[in-house]
C-alpha cells in the first residue's frame, strides 16, 4: 500500500536500484535536509521514473498548455547519480554558475552528474538546494515562469 507521500513506492524505486540504492538515498537524505518538508514524488523519465521533489509549473515555449516538472530531481543513470535543479536565478542556471564549488562533478545547464556523494562539496550542493527553493518561493526562479 501507498502512502500519501507515495512512500512505498519511493522504498521500490530505491530498492530497484540495487547497488546504488544507499547512495541514492544518502543523495535524497542531502535534499530533504536542506530542504525540510520538501514533497517527493515519482516522475516519470523515460522508460523508468526519477525521484522529484516540489513539483512547479513550466510550460516551454513551444508548448500551448502548462505542465508541471519537479525543482529538484535524482536519476540514477548507466554510470552516474544526476541531480537536477531546475532553477534559473538572474539569468544564470543555479547549477552551472556554482559548478566549480559544487566538488568533482559534471555539470550541465540543470544537471549535476556525480559518482558518489563523496566526490561533492556536500555543503555546496545543499546550499544549491537551499537557494533553489528559496528563490522559488520568492518568485525569482526565472526556470518556473509561465
Amino acid at each position: 500500500m501507498t502512502g500519501v507521500d507515495g512512500s512505498s513506492d519511493i522504498d521500490a524505486w530505491f530498492a530497484a536500484a540495487g547497488p546504488r540504492a544507499a547512495e541514492l538515498r544518502r543523495v535524497d537524505a542531502l535534499v530533504t535536509a536542506a530542504a525540510p518538508g520538501i514533497d517527493r514524488q515519482l516522475v516519470p523519465m523515460g522508460s523508468g521514473a526519477m525521484l522529484g521533489y516540489r513539483l512547479m509549473p513550466y510550460r516551454p515555449r513551444s508548448a500551448k498548455e502548462t505542465t508541471s516538472v519537479p525543482l529538484i530531481a535524482l536519476a540514477a543513470q548507466k554510470r552516474h547519480l544526476s541531480l537536477y535543479v531546475c532553477a534559473v536565478v538572474d539569468g544564470g542556471y543555479l547549477a552551472e554558475t556554482r559548478a566549480d564549488r559544487l566538488g568533482r562533478v559534471s555539470c550541465g545547464k540543470s544537471c549535476i552528474r556525480f559518482t558518489s556523494l563523496d566526490t561533492v562539496n556536500a555543503d555546496e550542493l545543499s546550499a544549491l538546494v537551499r537557494d533553489a527553493v528559496a528563490a522559488t518561493d520568492a518568485g525569482e526562479n526565472g526556470y518556473a515562469a509561465v
